[in-house]
């Protein structure tokens, strides 16, 4: 029984574990498309429109939950630069360096928060976003041209997914709190269908220069299928992993797709990180550690602050709550009202203390 029990409080940690592999080895299977004809961008378009009909096949009953708002454009429109960017890049350009700018969300998570969610942007975030800053410029700097920026089209187009993947997870955290009813598999759907209608728009301005046909047209649909499906599971098993585990601790298990991508790159692709890039992605790697232990640390006070408000509005109640009983025995049936009243604000005062501490601890886990 207590094995048992062990393994269920384990798989979602494994969840995000598995997730986090999968991504830090699909740059591998993106490069097969390529190598068959299948642009970049097209291969984005395919196996998110693919991984968009397998989520919806899947979960058609969370369609009932969707209700228009502005932001679920806007976020399939950050998925969109997000996939493209990243499967461009990877592609395209060496996968390490691509991965580490794109992971330099703290930076850009700081800013884009402050400005749609309205979250103050204090010293510690601002140091953890300088600190980020701080390893793209040491793994940028060359010698040779001595300005901090992108190398090539493809490091530009991870730094630019990476951008469009920080937007796409504040804007996740909106959607969560303009349509609370709306289901995370549907999410899922608007980040997929927003990856496929980009990556088809801007696949008509990247030419293909020999188009898959015949047997190899075949292993690229399966091969685009086999991604869509793999995708999209993928993407509900860490949904499921992030709704149970704490978000501190799911950040630094998200990490962990750096180390498979350093791994998969050596041996697939033969690419070694140089002395800057260990340097500059120990600074990227470190910001997001750090950003964890600082949100953790906010959650933990808003935590005590919220308990101490309870406690006041339960021992506010207790106070009416007697009182009422004292004015039941004088004049009757009106103290059964006060009793009621007294009840639900108190009622009304755990839930307003719980709701945002639950709210935060989403968005900290998806971001």
């Amino acid at each position: 029984m207590s094995q048992s029990t062990g393994l269920r409080a384990a798989w979602p940690t494994l969840a995000i574990m598995i997730g986090a592999s999968v991504w830090g080895f699909v740059w591998y299977p993106l490069r097969m498309l390529a190598a068959a004809g299948l642009t970049g961008t097209a291969s984005s378009a395919a196996t998110s429109a693919a991984g968009c009909l397998f989520v919806l096949v899947l979960r058609w009953r969370s369609l009932a939950t969707v209700r228009w708002h502005w932001v679920l454009p806007m976020l399939g429109l950050a998925a969109g630069v997000t996939n493209v960017g990243f499967v461009w890049g990877a592609i395209h350009g060496e996968v390490m360096r691509v991965l580490l700018l794109f992971y330099l969300t703290p930076a850009w998570t700081a800013i884009f928060a402050h400005f749609i969610l309205h979250e103050r942007l204090n010293w510690a975030g601002g140091a953890l976003a300088a600190l980020s800053l701080l390893g793209a410029v040491l793994m940028l700097w060359s010698p040779q041209f001595g300005v901090p920026l992108p190398a090539n089209a493809a490091e530009w187009a991870g730094l630019i997914g990476g951008m469009g993947f920080a937007m796409s997870n504040v804007l996740v955290v909106k959607t969560s709190r303009v349509l609370p009813h709306m289901k995370p598999e549907m999410r899922t759907a608007v980040i997929f269908a927003g990856a496929a209608l980009f990556g088809a728009l801007t696949s008509c301005f990247e030419p293909m220069s020999a188009a898959p046909a015949g047997e190899h047209l075949a292993r690229v649909v399966l091969l685009v299928l086999a991604l869509g499906i793999v995708l999209g599971t993928n993407n509900m098993l860490v949904q499921y992993g992030l709704a149970r585990v704490p978000a501190n601790r799911a950040s630094i298990i998200m990490l962990f797709e750096i180390v498979v991508t350093a791994l998969t790159s050596w041996l697939f692709a033969g690419e070694t990180p140089g002395p800057r890039e260990w340097a500059g992605g120990a600074c990227i790697v470190l910001a997001s550690l750090l950003s964890s232990w600082v949100h953790r640390a906010q959650d933990a006070r808003k935590g005590v602050a919220h308990a101490s408000a309870d406690a006041s509005v339960m021992t506010h109640a207790d106070a009416s709550r007697t009182d009422d009983a004292d004015d039941a025995d004088s004049s009757g049936p009106g103290g059964d009202d006060g009793n009621g009243g007294g009840n639900g604000d108190g009622s009304a005062g755990g839930g307003t203390g719980a709701g945002p501490s639950r709210a935060r601890n989403g968005a900290r886990a998806m971001v």
